[in-house]
């Protein structure tokens, strides 16, 4: 019966670790959302709506370049040096240094 009574124990043990990591997951998630929120409107503050369907464009091709480029308006913005909206041609113009060229393969034959 020892047994029984320390198995049970093992078992709530258990249980407990599951559930205060399931409530830290949930409270890193919630947090997530909510820094993605504040992303979100700040992004919106600082760019035209055309910019930000240029970015969302990006965004469903190469979302890792779409994530450079809101880090990136977001620091600047934070650091003061950008002084207007950014337009649809000035997110092109960041677009384009970013995204890496495109390589020309060549094949030869021998």
């Amino acid at each position: 019966m020892p047994e029984d009574e320390e198995l049970e124990a093992i078992r709530r043990k258990k249980l407990q670790e599951m559930q205060s990591d399931y409530a830290q997951q949930q409270a890193g998630a919630e947090q997530q959302r909510q820094l993605e929120a504040q992303k979100q409107t700040l992004l919106r503050q600082i760019t035209t709506p055309e910019a930000r369907e240029r970015l969302g464009r990006v965004r469903l091709s190469r979302p890792d370049v779409a994530g450079m480029v809101e880090d990136q308006i977001i620091s600047l913005a934070a650091s003061g040096r950008l002084d207007r909206q950014i337009d649809d041609e000035l997110m092109r113009i960041l677009l384009e240094k970013l995204i890496p060229k495109k390589r020309e393969i060549k094949i030869e034959r021998r």
